[in-house]
């Protein structure tokens, strides 16, 4: 692993990346990452504080004769999500990642990458670490706990940060320059379930929905790709009323802002039907593998033994199949005024019955907070009407576009310089920091840039290797012309 990075430019950049990628740091237990980022400024000399929920900021001077320059922000998140294939052994409470390179792509094996959002925060180090770049004031801003609720975000303090500019790294389209982001607010909804013993001569099966794509659920979620939790409803519905099956538990998704990717059912049917139900089965895998084609191609069905030991009542079980055909999962509507872009939106993401309860998330995100909130208002009425009980959490701002700020005609000026095309400006329909921020320092201009990476938060996460090396040159000459 020590060669896999060698002949990489930034050096310093991919060193860092290597380093970090040795330490776990899944969203609320990176604690060990951010004090390895507050490490290497004080072994740089630097001016380091952490606040009280981990952040981490950064200071570093000018450059000779740019010390009174505008200060600017480089700003990162350090926790990453944490999705592996399910024959894929690996703790992410303790094992580094294991990385491979395929050509000029950067991927871990059998596991997300992290690069969302660790090149960010090793660009940031690495310019730290520089010596050759003339910039005015720089602050690293590292920020926990993006991906699982904006946690860091949400808790800076006002005046912390000095600079008149910031600039976030966490994008993921070379070229492209964010500019706006959508909000977003979370629903969990459950039902305490009435458990009975399974019906004399029934035997415990798992029906399992996996091979699908996955994704990011604000980047991906027009992609039409399949949900597997909403998929695997669909077949229960149609299968239930011909083999009378008794409902165990169902579990799907891991995070509520990636796409299932998988998702089980848990139920007890008589062992006769066993047959038949995979013939049946085998239908349904044709007809949705049909339905999503080029879109998401793997999609399997699978039935094997299982492990279960009480039912739902049949009451819950009907309940709880009609709720998640009737819950929202897609675009809801699209931007009317930037071609192209999702305004609001909502990912079924995740589903666990455990200890005698059910509970459901879903993450509703729009770049119009009263569309936002409209919509989880909608949810919550499904989810009462199917007598589920549901609450509203980690609700946050978007962040307005200002296509005419300085800070976003200064980066799309140096990217016609250096490649002789400019910038595409855009606004994403997924939470980026920006938001949070701009909201406690609303004099601040801010705009986000990155490099191209693919499948992030999927087990098929990847970098682009030269892409890395461009967004860092464009990095560079913007702190320069700061």
């Amino acid at each position: 692993m020590e060669n896999l990075l060698d002949n990489l430019e930034p050096k310093p950049l991919w060193n860092y990346f290597l380093e970090l990628s040795k330490i776990p740091r899944g969203s609320k237990v990176e604690a060990e990452a951010a004090r390895w980022v507050a490490d290497q400024g004080r072994a740089l000399g630097l001016e380091v504080e952490q606040d009280a929920v981990g952040n981490v900021l950064i200071r570093k001077p000018g450059t000779p004769g740019k010390e009174n320059r505008p200060g600017v922000t480089l700003q990162a998140h350090v926790d990453m999500v944490c999705e592996k294939n399910e024959n894929t052994e690996h703790d992410f409470l303790k094992d580094p990642l294991k990385l491979r390179r395929v050509g000029d792509h950067l991927y871990a094996t059998g596991t997300t990458l992290g690069a969302d959002n660790g090149i960010g925060v090793c660009a940031g180090l690495a310019v730290l670490a520089s010596k050759d770049i003339a910039h005015g004031p720089v602050e690293l801003l590292v920020t926990i706990d993006e991906e699982t609720g904006l946690t860091g975000a949400n808790n800076i303090q006002p005046n912390w940060m000095k600079s008149k500019f910031l600039l976030n790294l966490d994008s993921e389209e070379e070229g492209y320059l964010t500019i706006g982001c959508a909000g977003g607010i979370d629903t969990i909804t459950s039902r305490n379930l009435t458990l009975k013993a399974p019906s004399a001569g029934k035997k415990a099966y798992r029906l399992k929905i996996f091979g699908l794509k996955g994704g990011h659920s604000g980047i991906d979620i027009a992609a039409g790709r399949g949900n597997a939790i909403r998929i695997l409803a669909q077949v229960l519905n149609a299968l239930r009323p011909t083999f009378g099956f008794e409902l165990s538990a169902i579990k799907g998704g891991n995070k509520r802002n990636a796409i299932p990717r998988e998702a089980s059912a848990y139920l007890f049917l008589d062992p006769a039907q066993e047959a038949a139900f995979k013939t049946e089965l085998a239908k349904h895998e044709a007809h949705w593998q049909a339905a999503y084609g080029a879109f998401d191609p793997g999609l399997v069905m699978s039935l094997e033994t299982g492990s279960a030991e009480q039912a739902m009542s049949t009451e819950d079980a009907t309940a709880l199949i009609n709720l998640l055909l009737s819950l929202p999962h897609g675009v809801e509507a699209m931007s009317p005024d930037i071609p192209g872009l999702v305004q609001t939106s909502t990912n079924l993401g995740v589903i666990d019955t455990k200890d005698g309860k059910v509970e459901i998330n879903l993450l509703s995100r729009s770049s119009i907070d009263p569309s936002k909130y409209a919509l989880a208002e909608r949810i919550a009425a499904a989810c009462a009407a199917a007598g589920f009980e549901s609450h509203l959490v980690g609700g946050y701002p978007g962040w307005k576009p200002e296509p005419n700020a300085s800070i976003v005609k200064l980066v799309d000026g140096v990217q016609e310089q250096l490649f002789g095309k400019p910038m595409k400006i855009m606004a994403i329909h997924a939470g980026l920091e920006c938001g949070l921020i701009g909201e406690k320092y609303p004099g601040m201009e801010m705009a986000s840039i990155g490099p191209d990476m693919w499948d992030v938060h999927t087990p098929d996460e990847h970098v682009s290797v030269p892409s890395v090396g461009n967004f860092w040159k464009l990095l560079t000459a913007i702190l320069e012309k700061i």
